[in-house]
C-alpha cells in the first residue's frame, strides 16, 4: 500500500498524483474501491467499465469550484460491494493510516449495497479521528445523464474539505448518500 510517484502501481492499487493542486487548499485523498459510482457505460458493448479517474476534472468540471486539491487512488481491480469484507476494510483503514498526515480529508467511493457496513467498520478501526472520512456511492454510473453519482461525489468532497477556524468541521467517519450525511 505504499504511495509512490505519478501513475505508479502496486499489487492492489493504482496511485495517481493530484488532479489539480491548489497549494494552500485542503488536500483530499479520493479512494475508489469499486461500485457503480466509478463506472461508465460502454455504449458499444452495453456494459459497464471502470471510470478513468484521470479524466475526473474533464467529466466533472464543477469540482474546480471547490477549494481543494484532490489526489486519487483506485483499487487495481474494482471490488463488487457484495464481495467487500474485513480484508478490504483493513486495506482501506491501512491506506488512510499511511496517508493520514499527508491529507486533510478522505472520500471513499464504494458500491452502495454494503457501503454502510464499510462505514461502520471503519468507524471502529479508525479511532480518535481528527479528520473526515466520507464514504459515498451511487445508484447510477457517473457517466449517465441523470446520475446521482456526480452530486454524491461533489458533496462528499465538499463535506470532507469543509473547515472552520482552520479545523475540519467533520472529524469522524460519515456516509453521504441521497442528500443526507449519516
Amino acid at each position: 500500500w505504499g504511495f509512490s510517484s505519478r501513475n505508479s502501481q502496486n499489487n492492489n492499487c493504482k496511485f495517481k498524483t493530484s488532479l489539480w493542486d491548489m497549494t494552500d487548499s485542503t488536500k483530499i485523498l479520493l479512494i475508489y474501491t469499486g461500485g457503480t459510482i466509478g463506472m461508465v457505460k460502454d455504449y458499444k458493448t452495453d456494459s459497464l467499465t471502470a471510470f478513468d479517474f484521470n479524466t475526473l476534472q474533464k467529466n466533472i468540471p464543477e469540482l474546480f469550484q471547490l477549494d481543494c486539491s484532490i489526489t486519487t487512488v483506485s483499487f487495481r481491480q474494482p471490488i463488487d460491494s457484495s464481495n467487500m469484507n474485513p480484508k478490504y476494510w483493513s486495506k482501506i483503514a491501512s491506506l488512510i493510516g499511511d496517508k493520514y498526515s499527508n491529507f486533510d480529508g478522505f472520500v471513499i467511493l464504494h458500491g452502495s449495497d454494503t457501503m454502510s457496513y464499510t462505514a461502520s467498520a471503519l468507524s471502529f478501526m479508525l479511532e480518535n479521528l481528527a479528520k473526515p472520512v466520507i464514504v459515498t456511492g451511487s445508484q447510477l454510473p457517473i457517466g449517465d445523464l441523470r446520475t446521482d453519482a456526480k452530486e454524491n461525489l461533489i458533496t462528499a468532497i465538499q463535506i470532507a474539505s469543509l473547515r472552520e477556524n482552520d479545523r475540519p468541521v467533520i472529524q469522524e467517519v460519515g456516509l453521504y448518500f441521497e442528500y443526507k450525511l449519516y
